[in-house]
């Protein structure tokens, strides 16, 4: 059996300058952390004694003769792109809802090619994880997904991740002081706002907009540098920071009209009234987590402002996705 862990992520910067479409023309950046909040994928051989050859068990368990059978998007085109031929009994498990903004979809992928790779006796570089993962979401599924989640998820650590208009990504450590990152981590809250969406589907919208808002991606895009500077450099406050992710999301905002709600807004607006200083909807939008910047002493009137939703506590992670269990005998 082998079990692999997957981080989740958290985006800051330049999200929307990772889609082929814009990166391709102009190249792009973004400055994100893989977080200590995990996708387990449990596989394991399947013994011929069943009338079906696959079992895929997440929200719902499927039993299957053919992979082609499968009804899981990811799990159709891994299996099929790796040539699996024996059967196989596939677990998921996560310790954060799917589908809200912390790029759960790709480290489902990502964590699945590790774990069968893994099973083959086989080890991945974070690098050929997250080209796979793209490969397979963008090319065999056709998803409207730009390439930040997978490389994050794969490489995991707090990154600057550059693309080119070749099409290839370079990915640098962000160094920061010890002290000023716990302070960074320390002003962030992430908050659950209940409304879980296909970030495809909101992304499909972005992509198709993007000749349109080419101000906003170009603007959006100068904020990772600045972002990168605020944190090394030792004259900047974190505050400025806090105060750039608002200036960000507004921009994003701008970039299609299912990125925010009247919802969204008004639980974003709450988190200011009560004292953060800025913040953005994780994710393509549309739904998910939120993230806020306040300062410590803010926090308590914050979370009782938005009381109604959950919060959840997080901290940095550097490992990405990696093999935590293995064990040949089963």
């Amino acid at each position: 059996m082998i079990i692999s862990r997957t981080p989740f992520r958290v985006s800051f910067f330049g999200g929307g300058t990772d889609y082929p479409a814009w990166f391709r023309k102009n190249g792009g950046a973004v400055i994100s952390t893989s977080i200590d909040k995990y996708c387990y994928i449990s596989c394991r051989r399947l013994p011929p004694f069943f009338d079906h050859k696959f079992r895929v068990a997440y929200s719902r368990i499927e039993h299957v003769k053919d992979i082609s059978q499968i009804e899981h998007p990811s799990v159709r085109a891994v299996l099929s792109e790796m040539n699996v031929e024996e059967g196989l009994e596939i677990h998921h498990d996560a310790d954060l809802p799917a589908r809200s903004g912390l790029g759960s979809s790709s480290a489902f992928t990502v964590g699945l090619i590790n774990a069968i790779r893994a099973l083959d006796g086989k080890i991945s570089s974070k690098k050929e994880l997250a080209q796979k993962a793209i490969y397979i979401e963008q090319q065999v599924i056709q998803e409207s997904v730009g390439c930040q989640d997978q490389i994050a998820v794969a490489c995991g650590g707090f990154n600057k991740i550059k693309f080119n208009q070749q099409g290839d990504f370079y990915i640098t450590p962000v160094i920061i002081n010890h002290d000023k990152l716990e302070l960074l981590q320390n002003h962030l809250m992430l908050f659950f706002t209940g409304f879980s969406r296909y970030s495809s589907r909101i992304a499909q919208a972005t992509i198709s907009n993007i000749d349109k808002r080419e101000e906003q991606l170009q603007l959006m895009g100068q904020m990772v540098d600045e972002a990168e500077q605020i944190l090394q450099s030792q004259a900047d406050n974190v505050s400025d920071f806090g105060k750039l992710l608002h200036q960000a999301w507004l921009q994003k905002k701008q970039l299609s009209n299912n990125v925010s709600s009247p919802q969204i807004d008004e639980i974003y607006n709450a988190g200011l009234e009560a004292g953060a200083i800025g913040g953005k909807l994780l994710g393509a939008g549309g739904g998910g987590f939120i993230l806020l910047f306040a300062p410590p002493e803010k926090q308590r009137a914050i979370k009782e402002k938005l009381s109604n939703l959950i919060y959840v506590n997080f901290r940095f992670e550097t490992e990405g996705s990696k093999i935590v269990l293995y064990d040949p005998k089963y």
